[in-house]
């Protein structure tokens, strides 16, 4: 396991917040950083994209190995929770902005990440969450805490036409979300697994609201 190293883009001025996004399986940091001004096209926020510190088959990076949709290798998956976990808690010293005013989202395994990072019991809860085209984690020895969500903003985008994870998986999330309390902004659009480009503007409206 590598350690976790990132790509940044500053903000125009001192940031009002931070947005961290984790690529997807097979990918790598440089993935995602194009989306940073098309979702904070003022530049509000300092943009984080870090590297997965796993190099698996069939090469780039991964967060965790791939046993089943759904279910994440357990011993890899709590590795990288525990390095990423840190690395995440560490980022308030590098970018001066907390925890509190730092929205944490993903693409595939970025976005499992991102539910399990930002929901993890005894973590503490960045200021929001986006889930592109991925799923809630089911793991041994790993459990998700979902008191105290209520009005806790979240964002989830998925592709009806995903053949790689089915959108069933992006409504069990909105669905688990919802009954959690959380306010849910939730858009289903006919792509397969890739992020619509009409999701950009719902999420650049989103982040001005939560930051």
């Amino acid at each position: 396991m590598d350690p976790i190293t990132a790509l940044t883009r500053p903000a125009d001025g001192p940031p009002q917040g931070a947005l961290v996004l984790l690529h997807g399986r097979g990918s790598s940091e440089h993935d995602l950083v194009d989306l940073f001004d098309l979702v904070d096209p003022e530049r509000r926020l300092v943009g984080i994209t870090p590297r997965a510190p796993l190099a698996l088959p069939p090469g780039g990076r991964h967060w965790y190995a791939l046993r089943e949709i759904g279910y994440p290798d357990p011993a890899p998956f709590l590795a990288t929770m525990q390095v990423a976990g840190e690395w995440l808690d560490g980022l308030a010293d590098s970018t001066g902005v907390p925890l509190q005013r730092t929205v944490l989202g993903g693409f595939s395994q970025g976005c499992v990440m991102s539910w399990a990072l930002g929901l993890a019991a005894g973590r503490q809860r960045p200021a929001g969450i986006i889930g592109l085209s991925g799923f809630m984690p089911t793991v041994e020895g790993f459990q998700l805490d979902l008191d105290g969500l209520t009005g806790y903003p979240v964002a989830i985008a998925h592709g009806t036409l995903d053949s790689v994870i089915s959108v069933d998986w992006g409504r069990r999330a909105r669905d688990r979300m919802v009954a959690a309390g959380a306010d849910v902004t939730y858009h289903e659009s006919p792509v397969p697994h890739t992020v619509d480009p009409a999701v950009f503007p719902i999420l650049a409206g989103w982040l001005g609201e939560v930051i």
